[in-house]
């Protein structure tokens, strides 16, 4: 009876999951690229999100696996606000390796400023001076922003576009995956060092993450809500990029509630996934 007991303990243990690899938690589903505990996660952020003032486009990325999420408003056109100063940097630095610009220290400088604190004055400057919607706007659609449209009813200037949270993921998976390495390390190295007034949105995946991030925020002039974007990356490696979009509606407070939203659903993907 004692090596039959035995046997049976071992063909049990025999059975028994192997603890989870590096990337891997223990009660991952095989068939779910995202795992069961981000999927979680996810579930709990959409839920946040609806229930919050206002529409919220989110599209989450594994770049490791693939997977992606795109909530039902990942198509919603709404204000891009300061985001597009991020495909204006990769337009600028694609042109100059391509021989047609030259960028001066001062120019540098500008790009640093709009990135860092998200200077409007110095995204002004570079529009101008780089040929603005003739030149930065036509290019825009091959770094990811496909459904980008101009204000009929605005100048056509970067302050003036619609986009959706489709095109802010495939703007950062541009900047990720396609930018030339010394480009890429740069914008990396730009998004990970903001200034405190964008540390908020894709920010408060908290700094075990790891986070960079791009964000354009503005009172929508035409109807009184407030706009707050949030693009960016956490992980080792920047495995997750996240784009975050949210137009409050007339609401109280509106920037503050959008500020809120955004972060929380950053907060609640990734707070805690990659420790404390």
């Amino acid at each position: 009876m004692g090596k039959l007991l035995l046997a049976a303990l071992l063909a049990a243990f025999a059975l028994l999951p192997s603890p989870p690899g590096p990337g891997r938690r223990a009660a991952d589903a095989p068939d779910d690229p995202f795992g069961s505990d981000l999927r979680a996660r996810i579930a709990r952020a959409q839920a946040y999100a609806d229930s919050r003032p206002g529409v919220t486009g989110i599209v989450l990325r594994d770049r490791r696996t693939g997977a992606v999420y795109r909530s039902p408003a990942a198509g919603t056109l709404i204000w891009a606000c300061s985001t597009p100063k991020l495909a204006m940097a990769v337009d600028l630095l694609l042109r100059e390796d391509a021989g047609a610009i030259a960028l001066s220290a001062e120019d540098r400088d500008l790009l640093h400023r709009m990135l860092h604190s998200s200077d409007d004055a110095a995204a002004h400057v570079l529009w101008t001076r780089y040929g603005g919607e003739t030149e930065f706007a036509r290019r825009f659609p091959a770094y990811g922003m496909t459904d980008m449209r101009f204000s009929d009813r605005h100048p056509h200037h970067w302050g003036w576009i619609r986009t959706t949270a489709d095109d802010l993921d495939r703007l950062i998976e541009y900047v990720l995956t396609r930018l030339p390495a010394r480009h890429r390390d740069q914008l990396v190295r730009e998004l990970r060092a903001v200034d405190v007034n964008q540390q908020w949105g894709v920010w408060g995946a908290g700094p075990a993450a790891r986070p960079g991030n791009k964000n354009g925020w503005s009172d929508d002039n035409d109807d009184g809500s407030w706009i707050m974007d949030s693009v960016g990356f956490a992980g080792p490696d920047e495995r997750y990029t996240l784009a975050l979009m949210n137009d409050t509606g007339v609401v109280a407070g509106g920037e503050e509630v959008g500020r809120e939203t955004t972060t929380k659903i950053a907060g609640i993907l990734f707070a805690g996934y990659f420790g404390a």
